[in-house]
């Protein structure tokens, strides 16, 4: 432990450096309240013994700036040397970020006592401050594995709902066209007759991976649907530009050369449905996005899978 003892009489600070260093402490001093804060940005010390009354720049002005110099979560104790401890010095040192006050001379036992108070006050501050950053961590976590798909690791469904939703108010903003991609793994019933639901895992494992790595932006979002459908929400993508990234899916999962012996191309694939829109009407809602890109899906399938299909008109 390190205390900083700001006194400008050289008798008391030196009899308050010795009594420190007996009680196991070191013990720094400066004579003036400049000198003593220029010694608590360097040495950044546990605890500051402050004479009330010193030549220039008072101990309540110190003790301020010291306050002010101190960063977010940091608390130092100060404890005010003074020969006199009216109410009114009591309300100011208090007012300015004191912690308490020795009347001096000062006594060894008092000092003693005073210190390891303000000591234990410090570690239990210290342990608070430990202890809410953890939980702010903690919360962190819990509110990132609450919008991840527990076995695909992307985004999962309320993850992608709000992001629907926020693309959506942001396009009736600033009429900047927003797409949707809605996925759908062709033939998995029967891959997970074949192969059993664990292969089945690996097979939506590995898909998501190849739409992750479609999306490049930021703002882009690939998610889990459900089972084994996924999306994928484009801001600021016309249809075009929505096409050309359904494309680099399909051919994607084509690439896997994953093995699906109940498929009719003996292969993985998937059929993507793809929707555009500029939203512009206040009444309109993202659902509309949704089913038009749902129903592209179906069409894909309906004309034999492993395909694009894009809502006509290029909008919901």
């Amino acid at each position: 432990m390190k205390a900083l003892v700001i006194d400008d009489a050289l008798m008391s600070a030196t009899l308050i450096c010795h009594l420190l260093r007996k009680m196991g402490i070191e013990a720094i001093s400066a004579d003036d309240g400049q000198a003593g804060i220029e010694l608590f940005k360097e040495q950044r010390p546990d605890v500051v013994l402050l004479d009330a009354n010193l030549p220039g720049l008072d101990g309540y002005g110190v003790a301020k700036r010291i306050r002010q110099l101190e960063r977010d979560g940091e608390w130092t104790p100060i404890i005010f040397l003074t020969s006199r401890s009216s109410d009114e010095d009591l309300q100011r040192g208090i007012e300015v970020g004191g912690d308490d006050f020795l009347v001096k001379p000062v006594s060894e036992v008092v000092l003693n006592a005073k210190v390891r108070a303000m000591q234990r006050i410090a570690q239990m501050r210290y342990s608070l401050v430990v202890l809410t950053r953890r939980l702010d961590e903690a919360n962190k976590e819990l509110t990132r594995l609450s919008s991840v798909d527990g076995l695909t690791g992307i985004s999962n469904r309320r993850q992608f709902d709000e992001s629907l939703a926020r693309e959506w108010a942001r396009s009736l903003r600033s009429a900047a066209p927003l797409s949707l991609l809605m996925c759908d793994v062709d033939y998995f019933k029967q891959y997970n007759d074949l192969y059993g639901h664990q292969a089945g895992d690996e097979c939506l494992i590995a898909v998501a991976r190849v739409l992750q790595s479609r999306v490049k932006r930021p703002a882009d979002v690939a998610a889990r649907y459900g089972g084994e459908e996924f999306a994928i929400v484009l801001p600021d993508t016309d249809k075009d530009g929505a096409i050309s990234v359904a494309e680099t899916v399909r051919e994607g999962i084509a690439e896997l050369k994953m093995r699906h012996e109940g498929a009719k191309i003996g292969m993985l694939s998937i059929s993507i449905g793809v929707a555009s829109v500029i939203a512009t009407r206040e009444g309109s809602a993202a659902e509309m996005l949704l089913a038009a890109a749902d129903a592209a899906l179906y069409a894909a399938k309906q004309k034999g899978r492993n395909r694009v299909e894009s809502a006509p008109g290029g909008s919901a």
